[in-house]
């Protein structure tokens, strides 16, 4: 049978209350009874209930975390870098995968706050009104991954500037003399950053007089079967590019499955670049040329972010913009 608080206070000879109160280090306790306490508990083997210490101490030392897709190359190492983080500040994870599905993230929203994680890391393909009012109501530290966060926003951000990658990769393309460039974007909502990676692909077609054509951009979310269709659907049109940005490595790796499928070869006859240079991009063949992002960085900065929120330090930004960089490998060719 496991021992209890009520079988220390009792060998010690001491109320409950001064055995919580040396646990929990709460209020003041003379030193010979401290000294007896701890003796008890290390002659007895008693572990704290840490369910019961939390709401003594009102700190649960847990953080959570919602994903939305936990068989993503991306979260898995983003994940990663959490983790190894929460571990030397002394903090404990829950992880949610949501499947990208808000009513299961508002499940799980809800499920945290009643676990009294002291914060929350959130992932997600669309935060929405019923996202903001749930962190409004309850005061909960949280912060973001990768998405952009207006000033007003009472949660934080670790991103990078998609704008600035999008036009970045899309002027390469163009300087390698590619000007038929399809975009497979991750998304269109308006806080989401498929409409900045938008705008910069936009920019740079402009800068260099290419008309843009909207039959050439398409919606993947992430997800490596959507960009596949999207490039069967270029070739049942026969409208297939030179190059092909997939902003994600996942969806690269879908859209160069489609040419592969379909008799075409990378990059002899199309180019395949994509975005966030996860482990995949230098495993698959050919590699792939991509925009880096600082993956591990990004998931320990967050955590390192959420912390000093939970312990109430000032902040100086809301939202946290690390730098990318555009590694070329061998999917791209250049244009005579």
């Amino acid at each position: 049978m496991s021992v209890t608080i009520k079988d220390v206070a009792k060998q010690a000879n001491v109320s409950i209350s001064t055995v919580s109160r040396v646990i929990n280090d709460s209020k003041p306790v003379s030193d010979e009874i401290k000294k007896r306490v701890l003796e008890v508990i290390r002659e007895t083997g008693y572990t704290p209930n840490p369910v019961a210490r939390s709401l003594v101490m009102k700190k649960s030392r847990t953080i959570g975390v919602i994903v939305p897709d936990i068989a993503s190359s991306y979260v898995g190492e983003v994940l990663n870098a959490m983790e190894e983080i929460a571990k030397a500040y002394a903090y404990e994870i829950i992880l949610c995968n949501s499947y990208g599905e808000k009513d299961q993230e508002l499940k799980y929203l809800n499920l945290l706050n009643s676990k009294q994680v002291e914060g929350i890391i959130f992932i997600t393909y669309q935060l929405t009104d019923e996202h903001k009012n749930f962190i409004d109501m309850n005061k909960m530290p949280v912060v973001m991954v990768n998405r952009k966060t207006q000033v007003d926003d009472n949660f934080y951000s670790v991103t990078v500037d998609h704008f600035a990658a999008s036009y970045e990769m899309t002027k390469y393309l163009i300087e390698e003399g590619h000007k038929k460039i399809a975009l497979i974007r991750n998304g269109t909502t308006k806080e989401i950053f498929g409409i900045d990676q938008l705008s910069g692909y936009q920019k740079a077609l402009s800068e260099n007089d290419i008309s843009y054509d909207e039959t050439l951009v398409f919606d993947g979310y992430f997800q490596a079967e959507k960009a596949y269709e999207a490039v069967k659907v270029m070739i049942q049109n026969e409208n297939v590019p030179t190059a092909i940005f997939a902003t994600a490595d996942d969806m690269a790796v879908g859209a160069m499955n489609a040419l592969y499928d379909n008799g075409y070869r990378i990059p002899e006859d199309v180019s395949v670049v994509g975005f966030y240079d996860t482990k995949m991009s230098s495993l698959f063949r050919p590699k792939l040329t991509t925009i880096r992002q600082p993956i591990y960085d990004m998931g320990a900065v967050a955590i390192r972010l959420l912390i000093k929120l939970i312990k109430g330090e000032e902040v100086a930004d809301n939202m946290v913009l690390l730098p990318h960089e555009l590694i070329i490998r061998d999917s791209c060719r250049k244009i005579d």
